[in-house]
């Protein structure tokens, strides 16, 4: 479920890490849910287009007419090996919203350069979950 102070949910990803026979580290993401799977599916990449974006820097603000209020979803590994150790988390990921720059700058009644970052999308962590043969 979204933060009630926050923008509406994007999507939720699985992260997964793993060391290959030759000690080499790797992760892979995967898309789980996501707002509106009706109509926004993955590319060939397996990467998502984009949600939208409703932010109106010079007010700093945004509008929840995209994403979701609680995503869910239940997956599996698709490239699971009993014989190898893992880990996986659980990434939540949020709408567009105005970063603190955008606040800053309606507050204080300023212009920044155009190279200062006026949105982002927030995003939240499970704690990792360990798997060892």
């Amino acid at each position: 479920m979204k933060d009630a102070l926050s923008g509406n949910l994007d999507r939720i990803q699985i992260i997964k890490g793993w060391t290959d026979k030759d000690n080499k580290e790797h992760e892979k993401i995967f898309n789980v849910a996501w707002s509106d799977m009706k109509t926004r599916k993955p590319g060939k990449d397996g990467k998502l287009p984009a949600v939208g974006d409703t932010v109106d820097v010079a007010t700093a603000t945004w509008k929840d007419t995209i994403g979701a209020a609680e995503l869910t979803g239940q997956w599996s590994d698709p490239e699971f090996d009993p014989s190898q150790r893992a880990f996986y988390y659980l990434r939540a990921i949020e709408i567009p919203t105005p970063r603190w720059t955008a606040y800053d700058a309606v507050r204080f009644g300023i212009k920044l350069p155009p190279e200062v970052p006026m949105k982002h999308q927030e995003r939240a962590w499970s704690s990792p979950i360990w798997y060892t043969p």
